[in-house]
């Protein structure tokens, strides 16, 4: 998937995602080459992240959209190529502000499948469901997963 947005350094502490996409909104408007109107919300994680997890390591947190092809990138904006691979889906419905998918995710789904988390982008979808933090609002949570080797 390729992808043009903005991106920032985060962490779970200081999560200014708001801001990040306050300034990218207005900047999509000049990206001709949309494939569609969903925007995706990217996390890229450094090496060991979930294995030795600090609510305070920095990470890339990208607002995006994605693009039919590589092209010229309007000024401000960055390209992101999401490399291909195997991707655990999972439907959200609910405020934005809740974790409580996440933790299920990582805590409760994830140790008990033939799954471990690979080290590739983490995403969101987000088309005309998603509402901010309204408990109606939708979206598609994507973990890239590989597959646990038997021991």
């Amino acid at each position: 998937m390729l992808l043009v947005g903005v991106k920032t350094m985060v962490s779970l502490t200081d999560y200014p995602i708001q801001q990040l996409w306050q300034k990218f909104i207005p900047l999509s408007r000049s990206i001709a080459v949309r494939k569609s109107d969903t925007y995706v919300s990217v996390a890229i994680y450094p090496d060991n992240y979930f294995n030795k997890f600090n609510p305070t390591t920095m990470f890339e947190r990208w607002a995006a959209v994605e693009v039919e092809s590589k092209s010229v990138v309007p000024a401000g904006l960055e390209q992101l190529l999401i490399p291909e691979g195997l991707y655990a889906v999972f439907h959200y419905r609910g405020k934005s502000s809740n974790r409580e998918m996440f933790q299920y995710i990582f805590q409760t789904w994830l140790p008990s499948s033939e799954y471990l988390i690979d080290q590739r982008p983490h995403f969101e979808v987000l088309d005309h469901r998603y509402k901010n933090d309204d408990p109606e609002s939708e979206e598609e949570i994507w973990i890239p997963v590989k597959e646990r080797l038997a021991l």
